[in-house]
């Protein structure tokens, strides 16, 4: 249990390496483009983990040679700065528990990058599976000792001194209530790490107001208040600053906001929010008291749109974006609903075109919709499907390809589909990148390549607090030479974030084709990374953004998402009946 957490960690870095990096004392830099253009051949290093992987077969104590062999004879040729890189390949060792080979890794960046605190942690983690308890004692005390707000090693210290302790979970916090003293210290503490740790933590909001924010929500702090209102007050500070990376991680991630809601303090129906209108789609347990397409006007004597706004302020979205969080409701309703109402204990109803309040029973599970089930022509992250014969579907779900891990899955995939659209004559090519949630540079780069008709440069700036290297996407990049010329369509919504405002802001600008769908979740720009702190005394857990990376669409607006061109929603009996009413409406297009 002690090692979930930076596993935790892991796992997210995996999901935004290249916008990630370790707290770090070191300033902000930035390279200039025409810097960046001229150097372009350091960008084009080797990854010294992908040489340590091509000789896998030498033991760990030869590679290791090999490494400091290179650095001293090919170091302009390898890429000795990426730490991050590095330690992922540590970690693969300690997660199939090959510890002394983990260890010898860990060693090897600890002398490299001996000012890293994360290198320490690493150590620390792999002793400690080790079951020496001294040895990981010792690096997690100089982790902890070099970076103070590195909680995982403080927990795990107090762990190794005192075994027989057990700390409370969030879902044990849940109704604990803390000291007032310690609440109101804890949102001051809040609110100057977010204006220390985010580098545009003001784009979208003033100092001025930012502060009233906290006052505001310290006012409505009492001596009982708990834990998870506690929680629902910091939201909506985090949510103020408008970036779709920062999130608290009991609140805005997207396990954790359920399980530490209990089951019968959720909303008891399935909802959908259409066009401003809030719909029951499922009646769960309730069939007795409302039924499907029912509209819901009110929930505890709280209309309908006043409970919405409510909801929306405590939502993070990136600059505030209204369909990003509309999206997110559809998903999390369930918890979301009674956090606004001050979490009570039951759920009455008013619904249109019948008299009088309903009282709901209790839920008897969560409800939840991961995803819309109207968007269901493909099974899988990524598929090519031919309709009518002429026209490809190409379905991007995801961007979470990575250089060092997956990223041939997706080259091998598109090169393959490339292949059998221009073996079949295809003249419209429909690409769907709803639900993308963003992932590495390098697919959405490769994607674009197969598009685009002339010479482009992905990123207008990279830069990152203690970053060294050049970050992939500046240089220039040219078009394939077997690129798709015929019409490109392209599908979107809210959830689009990330790395996917990064492609299609560059979609937009160059003119790559019609977009339909509803305004992206997200844009040009995206401050991204990861710091986690936590407050010191309620122990509440943040995840802030700590980088900046935008594309060359920059004279596209950083308060809107993506536009489409054809504005298309969903109608209630389009959802019911399983409609892909954007779709459809391509489709249509294509064949007009």
């Amino acid at each position: 249990m002690n090692n979930l957490p930076k596993i935790y960690t892991i796992c997210l870095t995996l999901l935004c390496y290249f916008l990630f990096y370790a707290c770090s004392n070191k300033p902000f830099s930035s390279t200039s483009i025409h810097e960046l253009q001229t150097n372009e051949a350091q960008t084009k290093k080797t990854s010294i983990v992908a040489k340590l992987k091509e000789n896998a077969h030498l033991p760990i104590e030869k590679r290791i040679s090999l490494y400091h062999q290179l650095k001293k004879e090919n170091f302009d040729l390898y890429d000795f700065g990426n730490e991050t890189e590095l330690t992922l390949y540590g970690y693969s060792f300690l997660w199939d528990n090959n510890l002394d080979d983990a260890i010898s890794i860990f060693g090897l960046i600890i002398a490299e990058f001996p000012n890293s605190a994360n290198a320490y942690d690493s150590m620390g983690e792999a002793y400690l599976q080790a079951k020496d308890s001294t040895k990981a004692l010792q690096f997690y005390a100089k982790s902890l000792q070099m970076n103070p707000d590195n909680f995982f090693a403080e927990d795990v210290i107090q762990k190794i001194k005192f075994p027989n302790s057990k700390p409370l979970t969030s879902k044990e916090k849940f109704s604990k209530v803390y000291d007032t003293k310690g609440y109101l210290a804890d949102l001051d503490q809040l609110g100057q790490k977010l204006l220390t740790v985010h580098p545009h933590a003001l784009k979208f909001i003033s100092k001025e107001q930012f502060l009233k924010n906290i006052e505001n929500k310290k006012s409505l702090i009492t001596d009982k208040t708990t834990y998870a209102e506690f929680a629902w007050h910091c939201n909506a500070i985090i949510a103020s600053i408008g970036c779709s990376h920062t999130a608290s991680s009991t609140m805005q991630n997207d396990y954790n906001e359920f399980s530490i809601l209990p089951i019968e303090n959720s909303f008891p129906l399935q909802v959908r929010l259409i066009n401003k209108q809030l719909f029951v789609v499922n009646p769960m347990n309730n069939a007795d008291k409302v039924k499907v397409k029912d509209e819901i006007l009110s929930i505890n004597g709280i209309e309908t749109q006043k409970l919405l706004s409510i909801i929306f302020d405590h939502t993070v979205s990136q600059a505030n974006i209204q369909t990003a969080k509309i999206q997110r409701f559809n998903t999390f309703f369930a918890a979301q609903i009674p956090y606004a109402l001050g979490l009570p204990k039951t759920f009455e109803v008013v619904v249109k075109e019948r008299n009088g309040s309903i009282q709901l029973h209790k839920a008897t599970k969560m409800a939840t919709e991961l995803y819309n089930p109207s968007i269901n022509s493909c099974n899988n992250d990524l598929c090519l499907e031919i309709v009518e014969g002429n026209i490809a579907v190409l379905t991007i779900a995801t961007f979470n390809y990575y250089e060092w891990n997956n990223y041939g899955v997706f080259k091998s995939f598109l090169d393959s589909s490339m292949k059998v659209i221009n073996n079949k004559e295809i003249k419209n090519l429909v690409i769907d990148v709803r639900y993308n949630g963003g992932g590495s540079q390098h697919p959405s780069i490769y994607l674009l390549q197969h598009l685009m008709d002339k010479p482009f440069v992905y990123y207008s700036k990279a830069e990152s607090e203690g970053k060294k290297d050049i970050s992939y996407g500046v240089e220039m990049f040219h078009p394939f030479e077997n690129r798709f010329k015929g019409e490109v369509y392209f599908l979107m919504d809210g959830n689009g974030h990330s790395t996917t405002g990064h492609f299609m802001s560059l979609v937009k600008v160059h003119n790559l084709g019609k977009i339909v769908g509803e305004e992206l979740g997200s844009n040009q720009f995206c401050t991204a990374g990861q710091t986690m702190f936590r407050l010191r005394n309620t122990k509440f857990v943040v995840s802030s953004a700590n980088n900046t990376h935008i594309s060359t669409a920059t004279n596209l607006p950083d308060n809107v998402g993506i536009l489409p061109d054809y504005f298309i929603t969903q109608s209630i009996d389009d959802y019911l009946n399983k409609i892909d009413a954007v779709k459809n409406y391509t489709l249509k297009l294509i064949r007009k």
